[in-house]
């Protein structure tokens, strides 16, 4: 199992709390629905490269919370197109979700739970 989860400051938390209450999430068995169901979408892992080089989701792509603003009309120009997006936990999955509906994107969705939700629930994973 990953690590545990980190201690976030109050400032942070509202701040996400605040996004949270303005983007669509999923959880685990949500996405584990969607997936069963073959529904089109892209699973977007927005963590740091060295989390992402520790282990990712498979069948991610890799666009780091850092870039993802710069980089994402590039590497994913529909903006109709589904995107989940992960982190750890689903905080700064959040934060970028809301960040990318601003620019255009209509269906993006935060994984609530993120990475640690993933392999709690023993989907399968990629080094």
């Amino acid at each position: 199992m990953g690590a545990a989860a980190k201690q976030h400051s109050p400032a942070f938390l509202a701040l996400v709390n605040e996004a949270k209450s303005r983007v669509r999430e999923i959880d685990i068995d949500g996405y584990r629905r969607m997936r069963e169901e073959g529904a089109p979408h892209v699973l977007v892992d927005i963590r740091e490269d060295r989390e992402w080089a520790a282990g990712h989701a498979a069948g991610a792509v890799h666009i780091g919370k850092g870039v993802i603003e710069r980089d994402i009309e590039a590497k994913q120009p529909d903006k109709n197109a589904i995107l989940v997006l992960y982190c750890g936990g689903g905080f700064r999955s959040a934060l970028a979700a809301e960040a990318l509906g601003r620019m255009g994107y209509r269906n993006v969705l935060s994984l609530d739970g993120g990475w640690r939700a993933w392999e709690a629930a023993g989907l399968p994973t990629e080094a």
